[in-house]
């Protein structure tokens, strides 16, 4: 937990964000009051690309013929 003044604050502020590790606090005062609290967050995870087969048996065709088919008739070979 790191205390600055406001008037600190206000000039270093960039500074002390980039300085803060992940759930460092960084308390602000003003006459000795506290008036605010920054608290650091950790840096996102990348998301990963899901596992394949994950939608298996989510779609369903209720007609057994091709007709259902025409609308895609241009994007198959």
């Amino acid at each position: 937990m790191t205390t600055v003044t406001i008037e600190e604050a206000q000039a270093n502020l960039k500074e002390l964000i980039h300085q803060m590790t992940p759930g460092e606090e960084l308390i602000i005062t003003e006459n000795q009051q506290t008036v605010a609290k920054l608290v650091s967050q950790p840096a996102p995870k990348p998301r990963l690309r899901p596992a394949p087969g994950l939608g298996k048996g989510m779609i369903s065709i209720v007609a057994e013929d091709d007709e259902h088919l025409q609308d895609f008739e241009e994007y198959m070979p």
